[in-house]
């Protein structure tokens, strides 16, 4: 579980620099660290949107465990 106080700062960098806090919470080559750049590319205020979603909303490990991670995944 992530802390109170590393969620506020994650949620900060997110508004400052939406592409920085999806890539600190989701990692650089990943699907939704590139949705964010383009987003934020095409505008400025779609960028932290989705960035503040995905920080706060999408957690990455639901969906990779034993019985459903995808034939690619290297763990």
């Amino acid at each position: 579980m992530v802390s109170s106080c590393e969620l506020c700062c994650e949620v900060i960098i997110a508004i400052l620099l939406p592409p920085l806090g999806v890539c600190l919470r989701h990692g650089c080559c990943t699907v939704e660290f590139f949705i964010c750049l383009i987003l934020t590319i095409l505008g400025y205020i779609p960028g932290i949107i989705y960035a503040i979603y995905a920080i706060l909303f999408l957690n990455r490990d639901d969906y990779y465990d034993e019985y459903r991670r995808p034939i690619y995944y290297v763990a």
